[in-house]
Parts: structure tokens; C-alpha cells; sequence
């Protein structure tokens, strides 16, 4: 059964929307502030995401800035009060693909989260490679001489991370960044381990280690 975020600090709206997607097939994951939702979305992978942009302890901006600069391609609903249009402009940007203004009809809801379903697995996302490795962002799958390697979410996402930005070296600070948010507080060898994985499952050239500034994705050569 595939699973849905809904980010919505309104009690009553939440159940309501919880019920709606319950009788529609979905499982749902309900936050009702910014930081558990960017916890979930570390834990957990949804096929989208009801964002509200009020939210406590963050924004819901905050949330989706944070996705998107992981890469998470994971399409995301904004819902929200505010009517203005610099107010949706600025979610658009930030990378939501619609957006609903309460308050809405739950057919519309519903049949605006069917579209972004539809968009985004219509979307055509390229596969990545590094020898006998291939990782395609859209199925989160990395397949190692045709066979399926099961990785966590963060090493997937530190190996996505490292083959969008071939060529280029990161910092752990900025791999974290890309993980946790820039406001989030964990050890200092937690970009480590995962790399230390990431050799173990795929090979010791996937993850090259540029003493005294941090890693890039290993050469084609």
C-alpha cells in the first residue's frame, strides 16, 4: 500500500484529510510540525507529500527546501490559507508541484493529488552509472552487475548526491546538509559510516576520499 505525508498542524483537518485518503487506498503518515516531518522523510518513502506552509517548530518552505536539496523528488501538494499569490509563487519555486487553498473540497484535494501522481511517474528521470553500477533516481533502486543492492535511505542519498554532482568535491558538512538540514545536530562520523557502506555494498571506487575536504563520486576509468 503506497503512503502519503500529510504535514497539517490542524487537529480536526488532519483526521478529516487522514479519513479521505484512508477510503481512497492510501496509508497516511500524519506531522503536525515541521520537524517531524523532516524526520519522517528521513525514516520514510511516500509516493507524495500534503504539505501546509503554517506550520510549528519550522515552515512548510522550510520542509520542502530541505527535500529538494537532498534530491528528493518525492511530489509534494502544498496545502495551505494563504491566498495571496506571492504566497504560491514562492512554494512553486521552491520546487512544490500544485497547491490547494483552504478552504477546499476533498474531491479537488484528491483529484489534485492523482495529477502530481500522474506528472511525476510520466516524468523521465535519467539513470546514473559508475561502472557496473547504476542508480535510477525515480524507482530509488541502485543495481550493482544487473542485481539489486539494498541500501538505506541516507546512503542512497549521499550516492545520489555524489553522482548529481560528479566532477565536483563535497564536504561532510555539506553531505549532512543534504541528509539532515543545515539545523540539525549529529555526529561528526555519521557521513563516514554511510560512505564506509557504500564502498562495502558497491566497491571501494565508488566513493573516492579527498583528504582534508571530503568526497566525490569515483572515476569512470
Amino acid at each position: 500500500m503506497d503512503t502519503i505525508l500529510l504535514v497539517e498542524d490542524d487537529p480536526m483537518l488532519g483526521q478529516a484529510l487522514t479519513a479521505a485518503l484512508g477510503q481512497e487506498g492510501w496509508r497516511v503518515v500524519h506531522c503536525q510540525d515541521a520537524a517531524c516531518a523532516r524526520t519522517a522523510l528521513i525514516d520514510h518513502a511516500f509516493v507524495a507529500v500534503l504539505l501546509d506552509l503554517g506550520l510549528p517548530r519550522g515552515s512548510g518552505l522550510e520542509v520542502l527546501a530541505t527535500m529538494r536539496g537532498r534530491y528528493d523528488p518525492t511530489p509534494v501538494l502544498i496545502i495551505t490559507a494563504r491566498d495571496q499569490l506571492s504566497d504560491r509563487v514562492r512554494g512553486l519555486d521552491a520546487g512544490a508541484d500544485d497547491y490547494i487553498v483552504k478552504p477546499f473540497q476533498r474531491d479537488e484535494m484528491l483529484a489534485r493529488l492523482r495529477a502530481v501522481l500522474r506528472r511525476s511517474r510520466g516524468a523521465v528521470t535519467p539513470v546514473l552509472r559508475w561502472r557496473d553500477v547504476e542508480l535510477d533516481p525515480a524507482a530509488q533502486l541502485v543495481t550493482r552487475g544487473g542485481k539489486r543492492v539494498g541500501l538505506s535511505a541516507n546512503e542512497f542519498r549521499i550516492l545520489l548526491t555524489l553522482f548529481e554532482s560528479r566532477g565536483r568535491v563535497l564536504s561532510r558538512d555539506q553531505l549532512q546538509d543534504r541528509l539532515y538540514g543545515s539545523d540539525s545536530e549529529i555526529g561528526s562520523n555519521t557521513v563516514a559510516v554511510y560512505v564506509h557502506q557504500l564502498r562495502r555494498k558497491l566497491g571501494d571506487g565508488v566513493v573516492v576520499t579527498e583528504l582534508g575536504f571530503g568526497y566525490r563520486a569515483g572515476d569512470e576509468a
